[in-house]
């Protein structure tokens, strides 16, 4: 005879059962993937922005991405000029935050890493030490990449998490 043995339910599941409820009561709100703002966020991937809030965004406005610290990486420009490309976005948003977690690390946690698992990782961990100047070099990968052909209306912000203030960044400060 064979038993099974009840598993502790995970965060997933909890994420599966939610999505179940959400699902019951969902209507296909008819909309294609084109951002009706025609613009591109990229943020960090930090718990504590909820984007759409802070920027007073619908579902449907605008494409969201995100990821470590918000710094534009090789992916992010992939993203970006498929956005753009086949999906008609314009602008560009950057948005970095006060208190990331990448200001605590340096390119060492690659280096760690390597040495519990036995490779180093492909990618840089893009630590940086000062915001505002993140947030120029971001702006500066967006308006420089032969991808991109839309560069004209790309700003950068710094989210403050303990007001919800943004604070926009000049590009040449």
């Amino acid at each position: 005879m064979t038993t099974s043995v009840p598993r502790t339910a995970t965060v997933t599941d909890r994420l599966v059962e939610a999505n179940r409820a959400y699902a019951a009561r969902f209507t296909d709100p008819g909309m294609g993937a084109r951002p009706v703002l025609h613009v591109a966020v990229v943020a960090c991937m930090d718990a504590r922005l909820d984007l759409h809030a802070a920027l007073g965004l619908e579902l449907g406005d605008c494409h969201t991405i995100r990821n470590a610290g918000g710094v534009v990486t090789d992916d992010t420009i992939r993203s970006l000029t498929i956005s753009q490309r086949a999906l008609g976005t314009r602008s560009v948003a950057l948005i970095h935050h006060t208190g990331c977690g990448l200001q605590t690390l340096t390119e060492d946690f690659r280096h760690e890493l390597e040495l519990e698992v036995g490779q180093r990782p492909a990618w840089a961990v893009e630590a940086f030490r000062d915001v505002d100047q993140d947030v120029r070099q971001s702006m500066q990968r967006v308006r420089t990449s032969p991808f991109l052909p839309h560069t004209d209306d790309v700003r950068g912000f710094v989210f403050d998490v303990t007001t919800g203030l943004l604070r926009e960044i000049a590009a040449n400060s």
